[in-house]
């Protein structure tokens, strides 16, 4: 393995480098600034560091994670999944004091340090050492909402034999849920609950350096949408979006019109016929939605990935979105077809709403990512507009606006035939509003 030279290490975010200096058995790195840490896990020495910032005995840079090809197992901690560190307590030292209660997380393993050494001036504590990994683990990955991930060793089931996967990792490895991961893990520390994994070396049988090899995403040729998605029969403001608002895998579709125009009620309707459709992975993401209506959303039969009201910032609201844009985007590189829908966009600054539509595509040599999603208007871009009347919304028949609507290309839809009277119906609608 190659050792990693001092470019390479700037170039590493904090998190990775925490990682390096973790298997290299670096003690106390986590108090040091990012060029000290460098220092330290090359071996050299610095006017800002410590003592106890030199690599253990028999450590070397070979022995740091491969760049590239793991990432920190530490840097980020599943939401619920983690019990309290269990060293954040008040005990005794040999001085006579008590130490400060420090909060649970990496802080109370940094307090805890600093009181061992107190109570062993003299050296370094003798029981801390680079972690070595003593097996491999096989799973499948389960993406959680923060970003990390599960290794499920018996899938689908979860146990405690489960192996967690930092968010650095599913980045940089473009995991997604149901890949076959393997690699080897790191036995829990006193404050976790599972073991982690060190590093991915295979996903679905490839070595994890040559899946991540590949052309970038927002790279790789698009074609349009040309296989539609079929809704369920027996509810007519279904069927006249299906054949008059027509949308298909990779389609970036908008359901627009004012405030109580029922866009969420038609997002609703468009989720429950979508869901459960095989080779279809749905996601929801509710960002800006009143607080009843997420409870309403809790109630159907896909749980939203991400719940925050219209009081969260337009920041906030964005940075959940895009969470879930970039997995599905890993599932549309993979081969899949991805459906992410979206109540609302409104919250969100406009360049990044546009930026969110921008990434469905049908990629020609891979999957699809479909965006439907909610907006008080057209953004531009969209390869479908399905424009709601506000008048039309209590009349029990098909909101539509048809003047407003419209798909483009929509004879790769629906034909040549329904294409041409999709043209029809359109200039009936307009004709009617002169």
């Amino acid at each position: 393995m190659a050792v990693l030279d001092r470019s390479e290490l700037e170039a590493s975010p904090l998190a990775d480098l925490h990682a390096i200096a973790d298997q290299l058995g670096l003690e106390g790195f986590r108090r040091l600034r990012k060029a000290e840490l460098i220092d330290a896990i090359l071996g050299e020495p610095s006017d800002g560091g410590s003592s106890d910032s030199a690599p253990g005995n028999g450590a070397s840079a070979d022995d740091a994670p491969a760049n590239g090809a793991s990432a920190d197992a530490d840097a980020e901690e599943p939401a619920g999944e983690t019990p309290p560190a269990e060293g954040a307590r008040k005990r005794p030292t040999s001085r006579g004091r008590r130490s400060r209660r420090a909060p649970a997380g990496d802080g109370a393993r940094d307090s805890e340090e600093r009181e061992e050494r107190s109570d062993k001036p003299d050296g370094p504590d003798k029981q801390a050492g680079p972690a070595k990994p003593d097996r491999l683990a096989e799973g499948v990955v389960e993406l959680l909402g923060n970003g990390s991930a599960f290794l499920r060793v018996n899938p689908p089931e979860a146990s405690d034999e489960d192996v967690y996967i930092s968010a650095a990792q599913v980045r940089r490895c473009e995991l997604v849920s149901g890949d076959r991961v393997t690699g080897p893990l790191r036995t829990p520390r006193r404050s976790e609950r599972y073991s982690s994994l060190i590093r991915v070396e295979t996903i679905n049988g490839t070595p994890a350096g040559e899946v991540s090899e590949g052309t970038r995403y927002d790279e790789r040729p698009v074609a349009y949408p040309s296989e539609r998605l079929a809704l369920n029969g027996g509810d007519a403001t279904l069927e006249a979006i299906e054949w008059l608002t027509p949308f298909g895998r990779g389609s970036r579709a908008v359901i627009a019109g004012p405030a109580r125009a029922g866009k969420t009620e038609i997002l609703r309707r468009l989720l429950g016929a979508l869901a459960g459709r095989e080779g279809l992975e749905v996601t929801l993401v509710l960002a800006g939605v009143r607080p009843e209506e997420i409870a309403e959303w809790g109630e159907g039969p896909v749980q939203p990935a991400t719940t925050l009201s219209f009081a969260a910032s337009a920041d906030a609201q964005g940075q959940a979105v895009e969470h879930a844009i970039e997995t599905a985007k890993r599932t549309a590189a993979r081969g899949g077809d991805a459906l992410v829908l979206i109540d609302t966009l409104d919250g969100l600054h406009p360049h990044a709403a546009r930026a969110v539509l921008a990434s469905a595509r049908n990629l020609r040599d891979g999957g699809s990512l479909t965006i439907l999603a909610t907006a008080t208007g057209p953004f531009g871009g969209e390869t479908t507009v399905i424009a709601l009347d506000p008048a039309l919304a209590g009349s029990g028949g098909p909101p539509l606006d048809l003047a407003a609507s419209g798909t483009l290309r929509a004879e790769l839809l629906v034909g040549e035939e329904g294409a041409t009277a999709i043209a029809q119906a359109r200039a009936s609608a307009i004709s009617s509003q002169t």
